[in-house]
């Protein structure tokens, strides 16, 4: 089964745009998709902030042959320096992801639990035991 383990920076203070700029520059980058906070479909139970609409929710670059990916934390959130990369392991079943997210929470402490979500069939973040923070991602299926 094909997995793809890819490296995700989460950015303090509004930072993944100067990050994605950054690198793009640097590593010479090309941005492949971005979008913001304001641009993913609303959710009424969770009214989103006007200090969050142009923060980075989602971004991916491919450098070389490799892919990176960004995103700004959400207002009142932050992740320690040095704690804000988190491995996002791409799955193609849901079944296949939740038994790995069901693997890596034991022992380790689930902080977005695996659901459902408007980009993804099967999404969760967990850290696992050995405090190594993961994002695991379900291709969408398109039938």
């Amino acid at each position: 089964m094909a997995m793809n383990l890819t490296p995700y920076l989460m950015m303090n203070d509004g930072k993944a745009k100067d990050a994605i700029a950054y690198y793009e520059k640097v590593l010479e980058g090309k941005v492949l998709f971005q979008q913001s906070f304001g641009e993913m479909p609303a959710n009424p139970e969770f009214p989103l902030p006007e200090a969050a609409k142009d923060l980075v929710a989602h971004a991916m670059m491919q450098i070389g042959e490799s892919t990176l990916m960004f995103s700004d934390t959400f207002p009142g959130q932050t992740v320690p320096q040095g704690g804000n990369v988190t491995i996002c392991i791409t799955i193609p079943t849901k079944e296949k992801a939740e038994q790995i997210f069901a693997a890596l929470q034991d022992g380790g402490q689930v902080i977005m639990p695996f659901q459902e979500t408007h980009f993804s069939p099967g999404y969760g973040i967990v850290t696992d035991k050995f405090g190594v923070p993961f994002q695991i991602f379900t291709e969408s299926q398109q039938g």
